[in-house]
């Protein structure tokens, strides 16, 4: 790099140690990320669509996971690269915002770069092919607005939330019973929604999952589940019509702060600081079942002589319940958490209808049930499974059901699924190509030619042949201008993807293309990577 001079003259260098650094410049630069994003995209696109591939990565502590979830693929990949590093983030924010849809957006990232890779080959200079991908997603987003319907749907008419998350679920391990699962994810979206405001708090739905039983085992239960038993073994095991006290308090006499030095030197002493302590847990049980308490939940542990103590005095309890649970069993059972015994008060128990607990197999594997709660509002999704990694695959696909329904809440435009939009977007685009003078013209026929790799993907991965289904569709798309073609990915026998139920919600959409599109903008605008040299 060229000397600097300061303002007596004399020369320094910008750049320290520059003989140490790697630079690439120019269409170098630009070729060498296209080609990192290129690569990124090719892992994800075999495991795009029901027919999609599942990867599996190892960490560097040993666990295994096995998945086809495009932001955990990308979240646990270890990439060195930076451009690399924006298509992971490119996914984690898809993730966030709508939580489905992380690998189409993007084997779309890769695809744009690939066409970006021949503009810049012809000599386009890439701000152009940049502005005029930014032209071409305007024109595909107004088109997803067009092609898309609305739908009513009600706490008792859910079907088509269910249908939208059953498209969702079909690309995942456990598309074998997604009915089942997507009935169960919308029954707790609703549960927990206000439809008036339009808006769903996911935090309320807590997904545990534990392994025995078989996936169609799994259950949805309207109230909360504690990993947790009664801390005596003899203390009942169901209770009625519960009164619930939260404590986050210790049930043990307090220890004072200071250091301090207790000297016992006869029994008397002794007798009346065991006396002392007795009454002090008596008094703290007593105070329990004044309020009217029928079952103590405690964040800390208590000692042998108090859980004796409860179990005499007939009080059930629950020891050892963290933080996140105390606040959610608080939520559903309108309770209060008292941090204090001293403000115990009838009115901050929290109440349900059933706690029981339940064990599992033949192991000695037992959980809390606390049902019909005062305030149904927060509920569980229990997932049973063969074994640790099906459960937590099935957790990150209810994940994925759960986001579509809240969208669909929020907004509920759907657009039909199967590669159809895509197509029908990669029509229209190309369609108003023409109407722009200039070079952008190439970089909107690019961003056609892009969006057709996603259809081309799903017909790639379902084991058909690619370019002649794609082109099939699309003449049958604007033969008979129904936006409703798809690729039939599942062998149905026919292509319209309203008769098979294959629909996605329209922000998820419009939310992949825009992102996509403003990710390559980014990437192709990059013409100088100075990297530190690897020693």
């Amino acid at each position: 790099m060229a000397l600097a001079f300061d303002e007596y003259g004399r020369p320094f260098i910008i750049l320290k140690e520059q003989d140490q650094k790697t630079r690439l410049r120019g269409i170098e630069a630009q070729k060498a990320n296209i080609a990192a994003g290129k690569a990124v995209s090719r892992i994800l696109r075999t495991s795009l669509g029901p027919k999609g591939m599942d990867k599996i990565l190892q960490s560097p502590d040993g666990d295994v996971t096995i998945t086809n979830d495009g932001a955990t693929i990308l979240e646990q990949m270890d990439v060195d690269n930076q451009i690399a590093k924006l298509m992971v983030e490119l996914s984690r924010s898809q993730d966030y915002e709508i939580g489905d849809g992380t690998t189409g957006v993007v084997v779309m990232a890769g695809a744009l770069l690939e066409q970006a890779e021949r503009l810049l080959e012809r000599g386009i200079h890439p701000i152009r092919i940049a502005e005029g991908y930014e032209m071409a997603s305007k024109i595909a987003v107004e088109n997803l607005v067009h092609i898309s319907q609305k739908f009513d749907f009600g706490a008792t008419n859910i079907k088509p939330l269910v249908q939208t998350c059953m498209t969702t679920l079909s690309s995942k391990i456990v598309n074998r019973c997604k009915r089942h699962l997507a009935e169960i994810s919308v029954k707790a979206v609703i549960a927990v929604a206000d439809l008036e405001r339009k808006d769903v708090n996911l935090d309320m739905i807590k997904v545990e999952g534990k392994v025995g039983g078989k996936l169609e085992d799994t259950e949805l239960i309207y109230g909360i589940t504690v990993d947790k038993d009664m801390s005596h073994p003899q203390m009942p095991k169901q209770i009625e019509d519960a009164k619930i006290a939260i404590l986050t308090c210790p049930f043990e006499p307090p220890k004072p702060k200071t250091k301090h030095k207790v000297e016992i030197d006869t029994v008397e002493k002794f007798q009346t600081l065991r006396l002392q302590e007795q009454k002090y847990f008596d008094d703290m049980v007593q105070k329990c079942k004044d309020v009217g308490a029928t079952l103590v939940i405690c964040q800390w542990g208590f000692d042998d002589e108090a859980n004796h103590l409860l179990m005499n005095r007939n009080l059930p309890a629950v020891r050892w319940v963290g933080g996140v649970e105390l606040e959610l069993i608080a939520i559903a059972t309108g309770g209060r958490i008292v941090p204090r015994f001293q403000e115990l008060t009838p009115e901050k128990l929290g109440r349900a209808g059933m706690v029981r607990e339940k064990s599992f197999g033949t192991t000695k594997d037992k959980m809390l049930y606390i049902e019909h709660c005062a305030n149904s509002r927060a509920v569980t999704i229990f997932i049973r499974g063969g074994n640790k990694m099906m459960i937590e695959e099935t957790k990150r696909s209810i994940h994925d059901a759960l986001c579509v329904a809240r969208n669909l809440i929020r907004n509920n435009s759907i657009v039909y699924g199967g590669g159809s939009a895509e197509i029908s977007c990669s029509i229209a685009v190309e369609a108003a190509a023409d109407k722009y003078p200039g070079v952008e013209q190439y970089a909107i026929w690019a961003f056609a030619d892009a969006l057709d790799s996603v259809p081309m993907a799903l017909a790639e991965n379902s084991g058909l042949q690619p370019i002649e289904t794609l082109s099939a569709v699309k003449s049958q798309q604007i033969k008979e201008n129904n936006p409703h073609y798809g690729i039939d990915c599942n062998d149905v026998g026919t292509n319209d993807m309203r008769q098979q139920d294959v629909f996605e919600t329209l922000i998820g959409k419009q939310q992949q293309i825009l992102l996509a599109t403003q990710v390559v903008k980014m990437i192709l605008k990059i013409d100088d990577v100075i990297s530190p040299s690897e020693y």
